[in-house]
């Protein structure tokens, strides 16, 4: 009979599987970095308000960027076991996909820590990809925000 295979471990669950946070106070801090991605799919009208530049909230890509730089910098508050954490630099970039009316977002955050940045990214990600939502949604139902994925991390 092959062995068992344990199940993956939940490193934000005790012994009892009870949820906590990580102890990271034995790492050393090493330079990190994460990349992450969302998309979000606009219909026709949306799309053609955006691409003009006609949405009446202003101008959708630059409040979705900064929305997701200051998501980065919030992120603990939004995941209850994230640490806070410092960081160096946080960059989010909207791109225009015409074709298939969607706008991908990048963002990627960098700093010298214990522990890695990929939740700040993700975080950075996904509030960049709702606000291109709240900013659209007057123009056209029917908006899809997704994936949103990790791209990298190191």
């Amino acid at each position: 009979m092959p062995p068992k295979k344990r199940a993956p471990e939940l490193t934000h669950l005790d012994a009892d599987g009870a949820a906590r946070m990580v102890d990271v106070s034995a790492k050393a801090p090493t330079l990190r970095t994460a990349t992450a991605r969302a998309v979000v799919a606009l219909g026709p009208v949306a799309w053609s308000a955006l691409d003009a530049s006609e949405n009446r909230k202003g101008d959708a890509l630059a409040v979705a960027r900064l929305a997701g730089i200051q998501a980065a910098k919030r992120t603990p508050e939004w995941i209850p076991l994230c640490h806070p954490l410092a960081f160096d630099a946080v960059e989010v970039v909207l791109s225009r996909r015409a074709r298939r009316r969607e706008v991908e977002i990048v963002a990627s955050v960098r700093g010298t820590g214990k522990t890695g940045y990929e939740m700040e990214a993700m975080v950075a990600a996904a509030a960049a990809a709702l606000t291109v939502y709240d900013m659209c949604k007057g123009a056209e139902k029917g908006i899809v925000v997704g994936p949103v994925e990790l791209l990298s991390k190191t």
